[in-house]
């Protein structure tokens, strides 16, 4: 396992960033559909920090924590963490170029994902396709707990609503349910 640096994304990195998710797109489909802005794809409107894998000047990897209401998610994965008085985070726009898999650095990503989300007190969860085997097996070796899955409001590459599966990260699975 080769480990990266991993620092905190700027916004001069946005179109090395572009340039990775495209190879990722022409290799993976992901996103299943490209975005019209793909810079403002990977900068959601509730985005607290993005943190990019490099080698050299090329991004090689790239990850995002988002800031979710509670009140607006899935029942079953608000229910599996119990009541929040704050933000809940969420993984968001995690990938590895074709050229950079194999070594790491997505589980390197997501570990420093969950370190600040855990610095700033949020639960964290995520959701993924039914069709993202590798990261599916990424998560569930790092210890994510699925919680639940239910039929999302895009399409897949086979034009039906994706299935997505929510997860809940180790540290907040093994919190102990919280009451009112």
């Amino acid at each position: 396992m080769t480990n990266l640096p991993i620092r905190p994304r700027t916004t001069e990195d946005l179109p090395a960033c572009v340039d990775a998710l495209a190879a990722v797109h022409a290799s993976d489909r992901y996103p299943v559909d490209w975005p019209a802005d793909p810079g403002r794809w990977l900068t959601p409107s509730n985005l607290v920090q993005a943190w990019v894998a490099v080698r050299g000047a090329d991004v090689v990897g790239h990850v995002g924590l988002a800031r979710l209401d509670a009140a607006a998610l899935e029942p079953s994965l608000a229910a599996a963490i119990g009541a929040v008085s704050g933000p809940v985070g969420s993984i968001t726009r995690l990938f590895v170029t074709p050229q950079g898999r194999g070594h790491g650095h997505a589980a390197h990503l997501l570990d420093v994902v969950r370190k600040e989300a855990a610095n700033l007190g949020m639960p964290l969860v995520l959701d993924v396709s039914d069709d993202g085997h590798a990261a599916i097996s990424l998560y569930e070796r790092a210890g994510w707990q699925r919680v639940t899955s239910a039929r999302g409001d895009w399409l897949n590459a086979a034009g039906e609503h994706a299935l997505l599966h929510y997860y809940v990260s180790p540290e907040t699975a093994r919190k102990p349910t919280q009451t009112d």
